[in-house]
């Protein structure tokens, strides 16, 4: 009975078919709608590194005091660490499927900021980092030098530099990150027999740099209040942290009373290398 009404009616249906098609065109434009539906839940990976430490040191300094901060987040199912004996430690924190990611990085950065007070401050000072990770990668890129002219050091820091960066501002991608990432550091190769003929100790070098190797703000000539009569001022600059291998070796460790000193280059071998050797990448 109310088809026969459409039947007998067929422009009146032609119009209410034509106004849904229009309806539902508009739909598909304006509402929102995932083609891949999240189905993997999303990870935070906080990473920290104890210059110099073990495992079970990083566990007991580092690991603990995160973890029972980061421990029960919002949203959380459940977290593992890695803490290994080149002082690396690596948090990953798995939280329930369709929870933001970015929002979800905020709690738990929130959280580690507060565990901060209970780390050493080796890792503080190197600094806590947080972000947002997938639980699967996309893409696995190899960079290689064909004629072997270019080194693991320098390759891993032309992908900080260039490639990764690059790579992170695609649209859809979530992070980009190096598996063995090397970076430049100031290699100090100590010779123990040498420290022990001199009568100093690791802890003796390492207040010597950072005394003699510091960006310091000297103040300014001529800066008010001052007389009338004075024209300019003047803002000091110094040389500041030292950068050269030969800069390191002179940094003076120890004074004698007779006047003599002893230099970072008499006790150690001072080289620019990686900050780390824990890692060697290879192809095939």
């Amino acid at each position: 009975m109310f088809s026969r009404f459409f039947i007998n009616r067929p422009k009146f249906a032609l119009v209410i078919s034509i106004v849904i098609m229009i309806a539902g065109l508009l739909a598909v434009v304006s509402l929102p709608v995932t083609q891949y539906p999240d189905i993997t839940p999303p990870q935070v990976k906080v990473e920290a590194s104890y210059t110099g430490a073990n495992a079970q040191t990083v566990e007991e300094t580092v690991a603990t005091p995160i973890e029972s901060m980061v421990n029960g987040v919002d949203d959380m199912l459940y977290m593992s660490s890695t803490s290994g004996n080149d002082g690396s430690y690596t948090l990953t924190v798995t939280f329930k499927v369709g929870t933001d990611p970015d929002q979800a990085a905020v709690n738990v950065q929130n959280r580690v900021a507060l565990a901060n007070a209970s780390l050493p401050q080796d890792v503080v000072r190197r600094g806590v980092t947080t972000q947002k990770q997938s639980s699967s990668m996309l893409m696995v890129i190899a960079l290689t030098s064909p004629d072997e002219s270019l080194d693991n050091l320098f390759m891993s820091n032309y992908s900080s530099i260039y490639v990764e960066d690059a790579i992170a501002r695609i649209n859809g991608v979530g992070s980009a990150s190096q598996f063995g990432s090397m970076e430049y550091g100031m290699r100090i190769w100590l010779d123990p027999d040498r420290l022990q003929a001199m009568n100093l100790t690791p802890s003796d070098i390492s207040s010597a740099i950072q005394s003699q190797s510091v960006q310091a703000a000297l103040g300014q000539i001529g800066a008010p209040p001052v007389s009338s009569d004075q024209q300019f001022q003047f803002t000091i600059t110094s040389k500041g942290r030292l950068s050269d291998a030969k800069e390191f070796e002179n940094i003076i460790v120890k004074t004698s009373r007779d006047g003599s000193r002893i230099y970072l280059k008499d006790v150690a071998r001072v080289e620019l290398g990686s900050q780390t050797y824990g890692f060697k990448m290879l192809v095939n």
